[in-house]
This record gives structure tokens, C-alpha cells and sequence, in this order.
């Protein structure tokens, strides 16, 4: 199991390290920062243009190549670089993260939470009522985009809110400045309940798991190892939840390390919607602004974040199924 493990991280550390370098090459032979500086009235000089650029290893009259070698330096020695304006990269990529990790742990794990909860239920129940009204809901919050739902929340909330005469849930923005101590930690959970939903329910989050486990669970439902199980006497529901729902998990677990970038996706709009400056707001406004650097330190995030999801993913694979359980 530990080997197996490892074996599967050196495999993640590497992959993250092609994605990296891809995205970087990608963003520096396409992007053009010295957009930034010209067009500028009084008109900046060719030279302080090009001395500025090669400060911050965006000079595209350098090769690219050498452009990479420089970048790769400063990544492994922790250093993602300066954006287009000399800023620190490190210090943006500090802030924003954390700000994205809320909303990405919480709609990944509420996600697939709800979603396995509603497809177990659903299998159970099927044909009936409860069944076929989760199928149409899964169905039409999966026909919804990610930024239409998170629209049509934002503005639910804000005419809630206007016919309540006080809000009630918070529609903009990460928390209110003005407030402190345990007084702000309520206001960051109220500012996270719209982004949150936006996140878990649609696309690819609880209604996409619902369908997936539906269908898993009527598969083993009818496999011989469920009904030994209650013919030697378990309850029903212990057969279901033991041996039944533990088999089913496991495509859902699969698949849990790939949604991790599908909800990155979609927290790209969310953020910009509601006014959060996390990193699919800052990858926006980077390649906006013709940032190499920053696009890349993005992606470098991404590709960690679903990676790690891919190393969770094999723990709960391995945990559910016995037969991957290697040395």
C-alpha cells in the first residue's frame, strides 16, 4: 500500500511538472506584454520597455526557451516570478489561494456528498416518486451552466433580501471588512453559502454524482454478494449500506479526482459573479493583461489541486476495494 502510494505521488509530481511547463510555453509564445506599454502617452522608449520586460523575464525578443529556463529556476527555488507590472507573483499566489481553496474543498466535498447521498437514495427508490423527481432535477441543473446558476442565485438572494428589508444571505464580496473577531467568521460563512451552491449542485458536481451513483448502485443491487448478505440474516438497510453502497462508491471515487478541474471551471465565473478575488478571478484578468507569469503560477495551482484530488481519490479506491490494496 505504501509503495503503491508513493509510486502514484512521484507519478502526480511529475505530471504536475509537465502541465506547468506546458501551460507556461503555451502562455509565452501567445501573449504579448508588451501590449502593456505601448500605446502609452507620452510614448515609453523601446529601451526602458525592453529593460523593464527582461526584469521580469517577459522579454518576447528573448527565446522562449531561455524565457522557461529562467521561470523553471525560480519555481524550484520557490520564486513563480513578477506579473506584467512588477508585482510579486508569490505574494498574489498567496493570497488568492486560499481564497479559492474554500470554495473548492466545499463544493468538491458537498458535491459529491449530496450527490452519492441523492444516487443511493434514488437506486433504492426506483421508479418511484422520489426517483424520478431527482432524475429531472439532476438532469436540469445539469442543462444549467455553472455562471447561469450562479446569476439566477445572485439574484434570487438580492430580491429576497430587498423584500425581507435586511440581508439575510450575502451576494457579493469574500466578508465585510468593518466586522471582527467571531462577528467576521459568521459573515465569511454567510458570503460562502451562494458560491458554495453554485459549485456542488450543478454541472458536474451533486446532480452529475447523483446520476453516476444511481446507476452503480442498481448494478450491484442485483449482484449475487447483496442478497447472500440478507439471506444470512443482515437487515436490509445494513446489506445496502455495507456491502451494497461500498461497492458502488467506487467509480464515484474514481472520478472524484477529475472534478476537481471541472469545479475550477467553474469557479472562474463564480468568482468573477460574485466579486471574489480568488484565482480564477486573478487567471482572467492575467490573461487579460498578458501576464505569463501569473497564467502559469495558475495553472501550477490547478494542476496540484487536482492532483492531490487524484492521490485522495486512489486512498478512497483502495479503502473501498481490497484488490488494489498492492504492496
Amino acid at each position: 500500500m505504501g509503495k503503491y502510494l508513493l509510486r502514484r505521488l512521484a507519478i502526480n509530481v511529475i505530471l504536475v511538472v509537465i502541465a506547468s511547463s506546458l501551460a507556461y510555453m503555451l502562455a509565452a509564445t501567445t501573449m504579448n506584454p508588451r501590449a502593456a506599454y505601448q500605446g502609452r502617452q507620452p510614448p515609453v522608449p523601446e529601451a526602458v520597455i525592453d529593460k523593464t520586460l527582461d526584469a521580469y523575464n517577459l522579454n518576447d525578443k528573448t527565446p522562449v526557451l531561455q524565457r522557461y529556463a529562467t521561470w523553471a529556476t525560480g519555481v524550484v527555488t520557490g520564486d513563480f516570478g513578477k506579473t506584467w507590472n512588477g508585482a510579486s507573483v508569490n505574494d498574489e499566489l498567496g493570497r488568492r489561494m486560499f481564497v479559492s481553496l474554500r470554495l473548492l474543498i466545499l463544493g468538491t466535498l458537498l458535491g459529491f456528498a449530496i450527490g452519492v447521498a441523492l444516487g443511493a437514495y434514488s437506486a433504492v427508490k426506483q421508479y418511484k416518486f422520489g426517483d424520478r423527481l431527482i432524475g429531472v432535477g439532476s438532469f436540469v441543473l445539469m442543462a444549467i451552466p455553472v455562471f447561469v446558476l450562479a446569476t439566477l442565485l445572485a439574484i434570487a438572494t438580492y430580491n429576497l433580501n430587498r423584500g425581507l428589508g435586511f440581508t439575510l444571505i450575502e451576494y457579493t464580496g469574500e466578508y465585510n471588512p468593518k466586522l471582527s473577531g467571531f462577528d467576521q467568521f459568521l459573515n465569511r460563512l454567510n458570503h460562502l453559502i451562494l458560491p458554495t451552491i453554485s459549485l456542488s449542485i450543478g454541472g458536474s458536481g451533486a446532480a452529475f454524482y447523483s446520476r453516476i451513483q444511481r446507476n452503480m448502485m442498481l448494478d450491484v443491487l442485483g449482484q449475487d454478494f447483496v442478497r447472500t448478505a440478507m439471506a444470512k440474516g443482515l437487515r436490509r438497510r445494513t446489506a445496502l449500506m455495507k456491502h451494497a453502497l461500498r461497492t458502488a462508491l467506487i467509480p464515484s471515487a474514481t472520478y472524484f479526482a477529475f472534478s476537481v478541474g471541472t469545479v475550477f471551471t467553474g469557479a472562474i465565473f463564480t468568482e468573477k459573479i460574485y466579486n471574489w478575488h480568488g484565482m480564477g478571478a486573478w487567471l482572467v484578468d492575467s490573461i487579460n493583461a498578458n501576464d505569463v507569469n501569473s497564467v502559469a503560477a495558475v495553472t501550477a495551482f490547478t494542476a496540484v489541486c487536482i492532483l492531490f484530488a487524484s492521490l485522495l481519490s486512489d486512498l478512497l479506491v483502495a479503502a473501498l476495494d481490497p484488490r488494489v490494496r498492492v504492496s
